[in-house]
């Protein structure tokens, strides 16, 4: 391991690392951008001369001719040709400037388009665990105000810092031609002010960070308390989100503050600084320009002052637009970690082999969460079942039954064992090709904020109208789908809080019917329902479940009786497995579990 020299580089890999990530997604336009920046260079240049020529119409005697050599570079014109001098040089860097402006808008729009859509493509294919160790209000916040920010600087914010660096450093070069003595004034601040600029930079790009960092824990607050606002109402805890979110707010906003204050203060001593220095440096020029024998010309000292103003302008926004670039850089930063960090895709890998029919198996399964190595969930599960049959799995909350189902689906790589699928190792399977022979539905149905036709059409989205409507009527969704006035149609609201969780759970149903699995998982499926809604839901289920194999998690006896096999887990292990007959007969743990239920249910 060579750890300690680690600190030493990775500053610059991590610099060099954003560039290219930032890069990679301008590269297609490229060309484009290319012609820009020589848009934007010749609209510098054309704004350098504009001091040049003011000076000379300035400085032009009563016969209307320069003084000196502005004369002889318009070939002794008139102050009417230096004036249509400058109107003909305001055109052309307004062309320039037009060009510029829109080729670098189409640029960055396009190269935000491509990044939005790659960053949602990188997120909706990350691992099961990445959502464990990241917030949704964080990752919506990321895409939102970070791409915005990104946004701002590749329209805005490079060109202006390019131009007002080429300004300054043009300007430089002028002042020196036309008088080295008082170009020393100038040149003895610009070290000072580019010093501070990126002493200052540098804080304000932590403190900026601090505050994005904090800006996306409120958004996170805000996307938590609005999804559960009925669990918030419930418990009346408004006025603990409403604490939680002030006391992040308070932060991002002492931390907006104290970058406030420091940026207050720098451009205070800007101001003063570059006032003081003009004032300096006029006194200093009317000086040269009087007496018998003076040492600069009138035009001269008027070009000077132009510069000098001019300069002065460019370098007392250079750290307001340094700042910019550094937040830009902590943005595409922030990013590129979210989208940099491994897809499903790229973490696992396999073949697409044959329709899978149904058969199940797991072989000496072990598993804990990657958050959580020292609490092992599974320990030592072993089963099979065939193709058609019905597995039903009991037991405590806890026991493991709901992580079991989770690898099922591979949203999770088991710590030891194998879970095969036809007689294949899960691991040898394209993960696509499985996932479309499975189908789950939860004990919390999440429908999307849309129309009850797209919830289905969510199960299979090349399906008919027809396929839809059959599915409906298959799931039992059909009568309370026609009463309402607008059918199909009908939006659900968010997460479907407009149904009631018997009509969410059989839209799920409908959903299932429609993809049509070779590997139903139904995990506690009725047992937040009432009497009524379970028979509705729990006709549609044994309707579904007919020909295909079917994994049943659930409490309610009435689910579990029919299985072709029961599985009775308690603390990761599986402590009995039979039939309802044999388990009984076991006078065990299962039998324990049915004479609670039947408890229960008298």
């Amino acid at each position: 391991m060579n750890a300690p020299s680690e600190p030493l580089v990775a500053p610059k890999k991590k610099s060099a690392g954003k560039l290219r990530f930032l890069l990679s997604y301008l590269r297609p336009y490229a060309f484009a951008y290319f012609i820009g920046w020589i848009f934007l260079v010749l609209s510098t240049l054309a704004g350098l001369v504009f001091p040049y020529l003011m000076g000379g119409l300035l400085g032009a005697d009563a016969q209307g001719s320069s003084v000196d050599s502005i004369g002889k570079a318009l070939s002794n014109n008139s102050v009417n040709g230096i004036a249509l001098a400058l109107f003909i040089l305001f055109g052309v860097q307004a062309l320039f400037s037009f060009f510029r402006v829109v080729l670098f808008n189409n640029v960055t729009e396009n190269a935000l388009r491509d990044l939005r859509n790659k960053a949602f493509e990188r997120m909706i294919y990350m691992p099961m665990d990445f959502f464990n160790t990241h917030k949704v209000g964080e990752l919506t916040s990321r895409i939102a105000s970070d791409i915005t920010q990104i946004q701002e600087t590749l329209r805005t914010t490079v060109a202006e810092f390019f131009r007002q660096i080429v300004i300054v450093v043009g300007g430089i070069i002028f002042l020196v031609f036309i008088s080295w003595k008082l170009s020393l004034i100038m040149v003895a601040t610009v070290p000072v002010m580019a010093l501070i600029a990126v002493f200052f930079g540098r804080y304000i790009r932590k403190l900026s960070k601090n505050a994005q960092d904090f800006t996306a824990s409120s958004n996170s607050i805000i996307e938590e308390a609005l999804s559960g606002i009925a669990n918030v109402k419930a418990y009346t805890n408004e006025a603990f989100n409403l604490n939680r979110f002030r006391k992040t707010t308070q932060e991002m906003r002492n931390l907006n503050v104290r970058s406030g204050l420091w940026r207050g203060v720098f451009v205070s001593f800007i101001i003063f600084c570059l006032f003081g220095a003009i004032v300096f440096i006029i006194w200093q020029g009317m000086m040269m320009t009087q007496g018998p024998n003076p040492t600069l010309a009138k035009e001269g000292f008027y070009q000077f002052i132009l510069f000098t103003i001019m300069m002065g302008a460019s370098i007392g926004s250079l750290p307001e637009l340094y700042a910019n670039l550094q937040k830009a850089l902590g943005a595409i930063e922030n990013l590129a970690d979210i989208m940099q960090s491994s897809t499903e895709p790229e973490l696992v890998s396999g073949n697409d082999f044959s329709p899978i029919r149904g058969q199940i198996s797991m072989e000496n399964m072990h598993f804990h969460y990657p958050q959580r190595a020292d609490v092992s969930v599974l320990n030592g599960v072993n089963f099979m079942i065939e193709p058609n049959q019905t597995l039903a799995i009991v037991g405590s909350s806890g026991a493991g039954k709901s992580t079991l189902a989770s690898l099922l689906l591979r949203y999770y790589e088991p710590s030891e064992g194998a879970i095969k699928f036809d007689g294949i190792d899960a691991k040898e399977l394209d993960l696509e090709h499985l996932r479309k022979h499975l189908a789950i539905v939860p004990q919390e149905v999440m429908l999307f904020a849309d129309t009850i036709y797209e919830n289905i059409r969510f199960g299979k989205p090349t399906a008919t109208q027809e396929e839809i409507t059959s599915a409906a009527q298959q799931a039992n969704a059909w009568e309370f789908i026609q009463s309402f006035p607008e059918g199909m149609q009908t939006q659900v609201g968010d997460r479907g809080i407009q149904l009631s969780g018997g009509q969410k759970q059989r839209i799920a149903i409908a959903r299932a019917i429609l993809k049509n699995p070779a590997i139903l998982i139904l995990d506690e499926a009725t047992s937040a329902l009432d009497s009524a809604s379970e028979q509705l839901v729990q006709e549609a289920l044994d309707r579904l479940m007919v020909n295909r194999t079917a994994v049943v998690i659930a409490h309610r006896l009435s689910t579990v009786r029919k299985a072709d096999k029961i599985l009775v887990l308690q603390d990761g292990k599986v402590l009995e497995e039979g039939t309802h007959e044999s388990l009984i007969s076991l006078n065990g743990a299962y039998a324990k579990f049915v004479e609670l239920q039947s408890l229960g249910q008298a």
